[in-house]
């Protein structure tokens, strides 16, 4: 059975249109895993590195594999921001950006470009943003 935590995090990144298998993000500390695990293929790589180039390069990321041409460096922010809004919602039931920073913060998460990725796209970690679903179209290579 899933926790809340997965639940919670599943509905954010269900309504970005971003697969998130269970294995890989059923409690804080296997999501927050699986974002270092990306973050540090994209300080290897750029952050313009996309994520079957990730996949390609070894990373056991193959769950992910239909995200093809999207770039891991928005992948990596929503995951970030949806272990906000889970944690949030778990414990208070909302979320700002600063909540969003301040987690990644805590989870050693941060990089300098994230707060770029987020406010972008506040649709990442708001719920409310009518035009979060169309995010995955605008974050993928041409």
């Amino acid at each position: 059975m899933a926790s809340d935590f997965y639940k919670y995090f599943k509905d954010n990144m269900d309504g970005l249109g971003l697969d998130c298998p269970e294995s890989l993000f059923a409690t804080k500390g296997t999501a927050v895993n699986t974002a270092v695990t990306i973050l540090s293929a994209i300080q290897q790589h750029g952050t313009k590195v996309t994520v079957a180039e990730l996949i390609g390069a070894g990373t056991g990321l193959e769950k992910l594999i239909y995200l093809g041409a999207l770039r891991a460096s928005f992948y990596v922010g929503a995951v970030i921001g949806s272990i906000a809004v889970a944690t949030g919602r778990s414990l208070a039931g909302g979320i700002s950006l600063s909540d969003v920073l301040i987690a990644a913060r805590s989870n050693n998460l941060h990089r300098a470009w994230l707060p770029g990725v987020l406010m972008h796209g506040p649709g990442i970690y708001k719920p409310e943003v009518k035009s979060r679903s169309l995010y995955r179209q605008s974050w993928s290579r041409s």
